[in-house]
């Protein structure tokens, strides 16, 4: 697992309840703190988690019987970890990767 960024401390006391919100709703950091690095790298990872949740929910629909019952609980309920995991580290000040989903760098 990648090791955690050391962030501006500034950035993150302004925009703490703004990156944890981007684990709810991706978008709202982007327009609420255009400026922020902190806001952007949460952004980014609550991006990842909502691909991740729709490719879940795309690929248990398109399997019968195993997608709805598996794939689908199985697969919402890393991703609902995955959201607390975020939140946490954005409230810690943390710039520190989801397991898995979190190294991919859509939002720069």
């Amino acid at each position: 697992m990648e090791e955690a960024k050391a962030v501006d401390q500034n950035d993150v006391q302004q925009n703490k309840n703004i990156a944890m919100i981007a684990y709810l709703i991706f978008f709202i950091p982007l327009l609420a703190a255009k400026e922020s690095k902190f806001a952007r790298y949460h952004a980014n990872q609550g991006l990842n988690l909502f691909i991740f949740s729709a490719a879940i929910n795309i690929l248990g629909s398109l399997i019968p019987v195993i997608g709805g019952f598996f794939i689908i609980p199985v697969g919402m309920f890393i991703a609902l970890a995955l959201m607390i995991v975020g939140m946490l580290n954005a409230n810690k000040g943390l710039q520190q990767p989801l397991p898995v989903i979190g190294s991919f760098e859509i939002i720069k």
